[in-house]
């Protein structure tokens, strides 16, 4: 049972940038409206951006293949999103929003330590490269 752990903690890591990446893929209208809103120049560019690194990372991270990049670009996508989006700590919402984003660097932090475990396809790859 526990080699199946993290294989369901980088199923749960990767859903919300899966489920973001989505989002923005069918509603780029109002993701662009919601990023010129904070502020954000060149909504076009940075929302192309973020649903590869998104979908990308979050694909890396679940099938475990390459995770530590994808913990990596996930870890380096959520820092400036987390400081654009989630830095009025007048609001409560983004105040949890905020440590949200906290927890999900820690687990990426995991995955990027530890790697992906043994039911992935990292762990495929060196168990092939070693027959």
């Amino acid at each position: 049972m526990q080699k199946y752990i993290p294989l369901v903690a980088r199923a749960f890591l990767s859903a919300i940038f899966l489920k973001s990446a989505f989002d923005k893929i069918t509603d780029p209208a109002g993701t662009q409206q919601y990023m010129a809103a904070n502020g954000m120049p060149l909504t076009g560019l940075f929302l192309v951006a973020a649903i590869i690194v998104e979908l990308v990372g979050g694909l890396s991270v679940l099938l475990g293949y390459k995770a530590k990049w994808g913990a990596i670009a996930l870890i380096l996508f959520l820092i400036p999103a987390t400081l654009i989006f989630h830095t009025n700590f007048a609001d409560r919402i983004q105040v949890i929003q905020f440590m949200k984003n906290l927890a999900i660097m820690g687990g990426l932090l995991m995955v990027y330590d530890f790697g992906s475990g043994p039911v992935s396809l990292d762990a495929r790859t060196k168990s092939k490269s070693f027959e």
